[in-house]
């Protein structure tokens, strides 16, 4: 059988610690696939879990197997004691606080951990490994507080509460329901386990909340930096913008490459317009807003590109501490559950996100402000003073842009000392991917407010002299959004078109008539 880690006819990967792509989370994440555990994973899991047993026995000192944790690292425990060390661990560290994360983030946790695990060099018993997996293959959902982690060392108190589950304890939602750790996993006919030496400091000392929000995360945003090409391709046209600005020549003599691609998307995108014009014709040049998109999105495709190939490394990671080495017997105590490489990439992307969406606004301006719009009605209004039309959607987009310019403040800059400074230096990190998922959904809103001023400016120019993939856009629009030609209520189709952009189910269509958009 190939145990690579890729999707089988019988729609299984198989884990083998080194193999998680952003692709198989986002499968794993919505229910697509199932997960097993290579050959070659179980057998490292059992050798590494049989050098555990062997220090376990000759009593010596290693951190979190004979030893207290954090500044009781210095405490002796005795072997008699070593399992209730560990059920002591997962229950005073399960004090997490906050909203629930979503369930597709609770997946992607116990996917990454579990692949964590399955590296071999953590020391967890293959049983205790797959009664993971098997949760989350049968949907035992841990109820997993969002707030309570400093980055460092790792997620501990809300991977605390992952473990409980897997004890039997704590909370889990399976089939629609949140039941107790217990009656979960027995109504899913599985069995708890009861924890082994260094088995809860492995389930606990990772990073794994902050890399399951920011792989998630980063999947959202690399759609929503495409996408935005094609809303911001037909608010150009709209204000009869000039495509001149994205000629290959001018990208060649600043070569960034993504600079570049993302102007090789505006010339194919734009292909066949017919409201386009040229230098000269209405005027010169255009605001920045317009003029300026290879630059800025592609600048923003260089910050999605940086995250993306950090949390590559991050999903495929051992961050836990210890780590046993085999092939030497040796075991290390390290820094690996430091979380500042991510919390870094997600302040970054927090950065770029936000720029993405503040040019977003400044179009969706242009199309409203009479003064700014070459002629379009003032705020798309059909009955202008009458009807306030799109005016107000524009205050939306403002109120998000500014708010996304708070979180947008580096958390990686913070640190605050714990455990009696024994731990006193911490990423924030996790802080930072949960900034940038409220950052990406509201940048969502804000194109989505983009695309829904872009078509009913359309209607007013024509629509129908659209370029092929604006117009495709454009008709997604309409067989969601009619035209407002009486005022009403447009949340809920905003928040409609924002689900739509993050799923990137219109994005799909478009490039259908492009191709692959960079």
């Amino acid at each position: 059988m190939d145990h690579s880690n890729q999707v089988s006819q019988l729609n299984t990967i198989w884990m083998d610690g080194n193999s998680i792509t952003p692709q198989v989370v986002e499968q794993v994440a919505k229910r697509e696939i199932r997960v097993s555990l290579s050959k070659e994973a179980e057998d490292r899991v059992v050798a590494c879990r049989d050098m555990v047993d062997q220090l376990v026995k000759d009593d010596k000192v290693v951190y979190g197997v004979t030893t207290g944790f954090g500044l009781f690292s210095d405490v002796s425990i005795s072997p008699a004691d070593a399992t209730q060390l560990q059920i002591n661990l997962i229950r005073s560290h399960a004090c997490a606080v906050g909203n629930p994360l979503p369930e597709s983030v609770v997946r992607t946790i116990m996917l990454l951990r579990a692949n964590a695990l399955s590296k071999g060099y953590s020391g967890i018993r293959l049983e205790t490994l797959q009664l993971l997996l098997d949760c989350l293959n049968q949907g035992v959902h841990p109820v997993i507080p969002e707030q309570g982690s400093l980055g460092a060392s790792g997620d501990l108190a809300p991977l605390s509460h992952l473990a409980l589950v897997l004890m039997g304890e704590g909370e889990a939602i399976y089939q629609g329901q949140r039941l107790s750790g217990a009656d979960a996993l027995d109504q899913a006919g599985l069995n708890p386990i009861t924890l082994g030496a260094k088995e809860g400091l492995a389930l606990i000392n990772g990073t794994q909340i902050m890399t399951s929000l920011g792989v998630l995360a980063v999947s959202q945003a690399d759609r929503l930096a495409k996408v935005a090409d094609v809303i911001a391709s037909m608010t150009l046209e709209c204000l009869r913008g000039i495509p001149d600005a994205f000629a290959e020549g001018i990208q060649q003599v600043r070569p960034y490459p993504e600079q570049a691609s993302v102007a090789q998307n505006f010339r194919t995108i734009l292909q066949g317009s017919q409201l386009t014009t040229s230098q000269g014709e209405i005027r010169v040049q255009d605001a920045y807003s317009l003029r300026c998109l290879p630059q800025v999105h592609g600048a923003v495709r260089q910050v999605v590109a940086y995250t993306s190939e950090k949390i590559q490394i991050e999903c495929n990671a051992a961050t836990d501490n210890p780590l046993l080495f085999m092939e030497d017997g040796q075991v290390i105590s390290g820094g690996n559950f430091h979380g500042q490489p991510i919390a870094f990439a997600m302040d970054f992307l927090k950065i770029g996100m936000s720029e993405l969406a503040n040019i977003s606004e400044r179009r969706t301006e242009r199309l409203v402000n009479p003064a700014l719009s070459g002629g379009l009605p003032a705020f798309l209004s059909h009955h202008p003073g009458l009807a306030s039309g799109m005016m107000i959607l524009q205050y939306v987009s403002a109120s998000l842009v500014s708010e996304n310019k708070v979180l947008a403040h580096p958390a990686s800059v913070d640190s605050i000392p714990s455990s009696a400074n024994q731990e006193d230096h911490v990423s924030m990190g996790t802080t930072a991917a949960r900034q940038v998922t409220q950052i990406i959904n509201h940048v969502a809103k804000v194109l989505a407010i983009e695309c829904i001023c872009a078509a009913e400016a359309a209607d007013f120019v024509g629509a129908d002299q659209l370029a092929p993939a604006t117009r495709k856009l454009y008709e997604h629009i309409r067989s969601h959004v009619p035209r407002v030609v009486e005022d009403r209520s447009l949340s809920g189709e905003i928040e409609l078109v924002a689900s739509y952009l993050l799923e990137g189910d219109w994005l799909r269509e478009v490039e259908k008539i492009t191709g692959e958009l960079f």
